[in-house]
C-alpha cells in the first residue's frame, strides 16, 4: 500500500517532496562522448548512433509524403482530437507573445522593446514507451505562433499520430533520431539536420544530460526530470485523487506522485483507493511504491506551505483561495473537475513544465520562450544633456573614466553636431 507519513516526520516528508535526482556521473560521461562525437563527425556519427540506439533502418528524414501517409493512417477520432488540442494551444500561445512598445522615459530619452522571433527551433519528441503527439503540439505550436521562421522536430520512432501532429503544428522537417545524438545534431548541425537556435521538449535522462551539455552553445528550455504531481486537498473525492496519482505515475517509474491533506480519514481513503485502482505491475506501481506517498499535516496552512516548499511540476488544489496562496508550481489545477490530465492534452496551457524544484524560478514553456526581446534606445542632444551628470557621476564612481569621457566629449560646448544624412530623391 502507498505509504502515509505525518508532516512532523521531516525526514519522510523530505524524501517525498525533495526533487528526484536523475543525473548520474555514468550517464553524463556517456552522453558527453556521444555529444562530442556528433559535434566532431557530424552526419556519420549521427547515423551510426541512430542505427545502433534508435534501430534506424531507412533514411533519417521523414518526407512530406510519409507524414501525409502517416496522417491518413491515423484514426479519424485521433486526428480530430489533435486538431482540437492544437486550436486550444494556439489560442493560449497567442496571448503569451510579448508586445512591442515604445516609452519616453524623459524628454529626449526613449526606449523601445522589439519582439523578434528566433530563426530556427528544434522540438524533441520522446518515442520510447508511448507515442507522444501531444508533446509535439505543445512545443511546435507556440514556436509557430511566436513567428519562428523554421520549426524542426526529432523523434526516434515517429508513429502515425506524431506525423499527424507534425502536419497540424506546421513542422517544417521531421527526423527519425532521438537521445543524446539527436540533441547534439540540433545543437551543432549535420549535413541533414540543421543547427537550431533553441531546443525544447521533454526527454529521458540521456536527453536531459545532453541538453545540459549543449546549453552553452545552444539555448534550451530547461533541464527536465521525471514527472511530478502534488495534490493538496481536504475535500476532493478519494477515488478521484487516487486516479490522478496513478495517472501521473504512469509516465515513468521515476515519477513522483504525492497527496497532502490535513484530514487523516481522507488520507486513509485515498490509500485504499490507490490499492484498489493501481495495476499490479508497470511504471505506475513502481513509481507510487518507490516515490509516491501521502502526507498528513496538522492544518490546511501547513499543507499549502509544503506545496510551496516542493515547487512541484503539477499542483492540484481545492479552490481559488488555495490557488492564490501558491507561489511556486509549474502549473496549478483548481478544483475537482480540473483533472490534471486535461492539462496534458486539451486545455491549451503548455504541459512542458519545470521539474525538480525549478518551478521556484520559472514557469512552463510558453510563446515568449521563442522570441528575443531587444531594447532599442534613442537620445536627442537634449536628452543626453539631461542624463549627462547621472552617467558621468556613476561612471567615475566605478572608476571607469573613459565611460564618462565618451559623454563629456559630446556635451562639451564646442562639440560638433552630427550632420543629418541626405536622402536621395532619385
Amino acid at each position: 500500500m502507498i505509504r502515509i507519513v505525518q508532516a512532523a516526520n521531516r525526514r519522510e516528508v523530505a524524501s517525498l517532496l525533495s526533487p528526484a535526482v536523475i543525473r548520474d556521473a555514468a550517464t553524463d560521461r556517456a552522453a558527453r562522448r556521444i555529444v562530442d562525437r556528433v559535434r566532431k563527425d557530424g552526419e556519420a556519427a549521427l547515423k551510426m548512433y541512430a542505427r545502433k540506439l534508435d534501430g534506424l533502418t531507412g533514411g533519417i528524414e521523414v518526407t512530406r509524403a510519409q507524414m501525409e501517409a502517416g496522417a491518413a493512417a491515423t484514426p479519424a477520432a485521433v486526428r480530430a482530437a489533435i486538431r482540437r488540442t492544437a486550436s486550444h494551444i494556439r489560442k493560449v500561445a497567442a496571448r503569451q507573445v510579448p508586445g512591442r512598445w515604445r516609452l519616453q522615459v524623459a524628454p529626449g530619452v526613449q526606449v523601445e522593446q522589439r519582439v523578434i522571433p528566433l530563426d530556427r527551433v528544434g522540438c524533441y519528441v520522446p518515442g520510447g514507451r508511448y507515442p507522444l503527439p501531444s508533446s509535439l503540439l505543445m512545443t511546435a505550436i507556440p514556436a509557430r505562433v511566436a513567428g519562428v521562421r523554421e520549426v524542426v522536430a526529432v523523434c526516434p520512432r515517429p508513429e502515425p499520430s506524431v506525423m499527424t501532429a507534425a502536419l497540424e503544428a506546421g513542422v517544417d522537417r521531421l527526423f527519425r533520431v532521438g537521445g543524446a545524438h539527436a540533441v547534439a545534431a540540433l545543437a551543432y548541425g549535420t549535413k541533414t539536420v540543421p543547427r537550431v537556435d533553441k531546443i525544447v521538449g521533454p526527454g529521458n535522462r540521456w536527453v536531459s544530460a545532453a541538453k545540459a551539455l549543449v546549453a552553452a552553445d545552444c539555448a534550451i528550455d530547461f533541464y527536465a526530470g521525471p514527472s511530478e504531481i502534488l495534490i493538496v486537498s481536504g475535500t476532493a473525492p478519494a477515488a478521484w485523487i487516487a486516479a490522478d496519482l496513478i495517472a501521473q505515475a504512469e509516465h515513468d517509474p521515476d515519477a513522483r506522485a504525492v497527496f497532502v491533506t490535513w484530514r487523516a480519514a481522507l488520507a486513509r481513503q485515498v490509500a485504499e483507493q490507490v490499492a484498489r485502482q493501481l495495476p499490479d505491475e508497470g511504471p505506475a506501481a513502481s513509481a507510487l511504491f518507490t516515490h509516491g506517498g501521502i502526507i498528513v499535516t496538522r492544518t490546511r496552512a501547513e499543507a499549502v506551505a509544503l506545496a510551496n516548499e516542493a515547487a512541484s511540476e503539477h499542483l492540484v488544489v481545492d479552490d481559488d483561495r488555495m490557488a492564490g496562496e501558491v507561489r511556486a508550481a509549474g502549473a496549478v489545477f483548481v478544483g475537482p473537475w480540473t483533472a490534471q490530465v486535461a492539462g496534458d492534452y486539451a486545455i491549451g496551457s503548455n504541459h512542458v513544465l519545470p521539474t525538480a524544484g525549478a518551478a521556484r524560478f520559472r514557469g512552463g514553456l510558453h510563446a515568449a520562450d521563442f522570441v528575443r526581446l531587444v531594447s532599442v534606445q534613442r537620445l536627442t542632444r537634449q536628452g543626453l544633456g539631461r542624463l549627462g551628470a547621472t552617467i558621468t557621476t556613476l561612471a567615475r564612481a566605478e572608476g571607469l573614466t573613459a565611460h564618462a569621457a565618451s559623454v563629456d566629449i559630446r556635451l562639451a560646448p564646442a562639440a560638433p553636431r552630427p550632420r543629418k544624412r541626405k536622402v536621395s530623391r532619385t
